[in-house]
C-alpha cells in the first residue's frame, strides 16, 4: 500500500513541476494561489498555509496535488527580463502506456463498417412492424426505417448524402428498400421511434454480458443548430444561447459500451437519472460495482446499487457525514480506512468519459435535427452506432459471437 500511495505522490509532483510553467499561477492574498485547471475549467485555489486545495483530487484523497506541487515548485521558475521562463529543475515525465492487439485491431476497423450492417440488421429483425390491412402502398417497415436512421447516422453525412449508401444496404438485402431521404427525416421526428431506439441499444450491449461486471455512470452534453432567444429586461436587449442535449448512460469500463442511456434536455440534473439506468442495466448485466462522481451521490443512488448487488463507488463530498442509509454506512467506511482501495475502483469511472469522447470524434459531438424529438432519436442513433462498433471490436479481440435471437422491441 505504501509503494501505491509512493507512486501516486510522484506522478503528481511530476505534473506539478510541469504545471509550475504555466505563467497563470499567482497569489491571490496571503497564503491563497490561484492555479489554473489544465482541462480549462477554471482555476483551482490553494492554500498553502493549511496545504488544501479546491480541486477534486484533493477533496477526495486529502493529499498533497498536483496544484499545491506546482505553486512549491513556483520559486524555481525564473524569468528572464525579456518574459521567457527558465526552470531550474531536470523534469521526468512517466507516463503510463498499455499494449494493443494491432492484429486484431486493424482487422476490426477494416470490417467494422460491413459487419455493423450485419449486426444492425440482426438487432432490427426483432422490431414488431405494424401490420398494414388496407390498400394502397406499404408504408416503410419500422424495421426499415430504425435500420435507414442508423446507417445515416454511422455515415456522418446529410441525409441526402447519406442515399447511396443506404440504397447500398437496400441491394444488399438488408432491407426491403431504401427511404428516401424526407421520409427518414420523418421518421427521426416521430415519438415512437425513442423507445424503439433505446431498446437496441440496450439489445446491442447484451452479447457483452459476459466479460462486464463493472460500470460508471456519468452525462455528457450534444450540442444542436437551435438557439433560445428571449429579451432581458435587466440588460434592454435580445439575449441567446446555444440549445444543447444531455445523454445520462451507464458504461461498461472493459469494452466501454453503452449498457442503458437516457436522453434529456440541458437543464435535467443528473442524480435522478441512476435508478433507472442501474435498473435496466441489470435485467442484462451481473453488476459487481458502480462508479460515479459526488453528483450522483445520494442514499437513495447507493441503495440502488447495492438493491442490484453492485458495490458502489462514489466519493463523499468535504461536508459529507458518515450517518445514513446502510449503503451509505458501507461505502462511508470503504472511503474512510481503505482510500487505496476505493480510489482504485473509483478511477474506472473515467471509462465514461472516453465513451463519450469516442462517441463525438467518430460520430460527432452535435446532431443536425431541429425538433427536440428529433435531436434525442439523433442521440440515440449515434449511441447504438458505437455500440455496434464496440461489438465488431470484441468480436476480434475478445472472441465474441453476438447473437441477438430475435428478440422483439417494442
Amino acid at each position: 500500500m505504501a509503494n501505491t500511495t509512493t507512486q501516486g505522490t510522484d506522478e503528481r509532483q511530476e505534473r506539478g513541476k510541469l504545471l509550475a510553467r504555466d505563467r497563470r499561477i499567482k497569489l491571490v492574498s496571503g497564503a491563497t494561489w490561484s492555479v489554473p485547471s489544465q482541462q480549462n475549467a477554471g482555476a483551482y485555489m490553494v492554500n498553502m498555509l493549511a496545504a488544501t486545495c479546491s480541486c477534486p483530487d484533493y477533496e477526495i484523497r486529502r493529499r498533497k496535488c498536483k496544484h499545491i506541487w506546482a505553486v512549491e515548485m513556483v520559486k524555481t521558475v525564473e524569468t528572464a527580463p525579456d518574459g521567457t521562463q527558465v526552470v531550474t529543475e531536470s523534469v521526468k515525465v512517466t507516463r503510463k502506456t498499455y499494449t494493443q492487439d494491432w492484429p486484431a485491431y486493424n482487422a476490426a476497423q477494416c470490417e467494422e463498417k460491413e459487419t455493423v450492417q450485419k449486426l444492425l440488421r440482426g438487432l432490427c429483425d426483432g422490431i414488431q412492424n405494424a401490420p398494414h390491412p388496407g390498400r394502397g402502398r406499404k408504408p416503410i417497415a419500422l424495421s426499415d426505417a430504425a435500420y435507414a436512421m442508423t446507417m445515416k447516422v454511422y455515415v456522418t453525412v446529410s441525409g441526402r448524402r447519406a442515399t447511396t449508401d443506404i440504397q447500398a444496404c437496400a441491394d444488399d438485402g438488408h432491407i426491403s428498400r431504401a427511404p428516401s431521404y424526407n421520409a427518414i427525416f420523418d421518421y427521426f421526428d416521430k415519438p415512437e421511434m425513442t423507445p424503439v431506439l433505446t431498446k437496441l441499444i440496450e439489445q446491442s450491449a447484451a452479447p457483452l454480458a459476459s466479460v462486464e461486471t463493472a460500470f460508471a455512470i456519468d452525462s455528457t452534453g450534444f450540442g444542436t443548430a437551435v438557439y433560445r432567444r428571449w429579451y432581458d429586461a435587466k440588460y434592454g436587449r435580445e439575449m441567446k444561447e446555444h440549445a444543447w442535449l444531455k445523454a445520462h448512460a451507464m458504461v461498461g469500463t472493459t469494452t466501454n459500451v453503452v449498457t442503458s442511456v437516457t436522453v434529456t434536455d440541458s437543464t435535467a440534473h443528473d442524480s435522478p437519472e441512476l435508478p433507472a439506468l442501474v435498473a435496466t442495466t441489470g435485467q442484462r448485466f451481473r453488476m459487481a460495482e458502480v462508479s460515479a462522481d459526488k453528483a450522483y451521490l445520494s442514499n437513495a443512488n447507493l441503495t440502488a446499487i447495492e438493491t442490484a448487488g453492485a458495490v458502489p463507488y462514489v466519493p463523499f463530498k468535504s461536508n459529507s457525514k458518515g450517518k445514513g442509509s446502510a449503503a451509505w454506512r458501507h461505502m462511508w467506511a470503504t472511503f474512510l480506512y481503505k482510500q487505496d482501495e476505493f480510489l482504485a475502483h473509483y478511477h474506472k469511472r473515467s471509462n465514461s468519459e472516453s465513451t463519450f469522447s469516442g462517441i463525438k470524434r467518430k460520430f460527432g459531438p452535435a446532431v443536425r435535427s431541429k425538433n427536440l424529438t428529433a435531436q434525442v432519436n439523433e442521440v440515440l442513433c449515434k449511441i447504438l452506432c458505437w455500440n455496434l462498433s464496440c461489438l465488431v471490436h470484441a468480436m476480434h479481440e475478445l472472441g465474441i459471437e453476438p447473437s441477438f435471437g430475435g428478440a422483439a422491441v417494442s
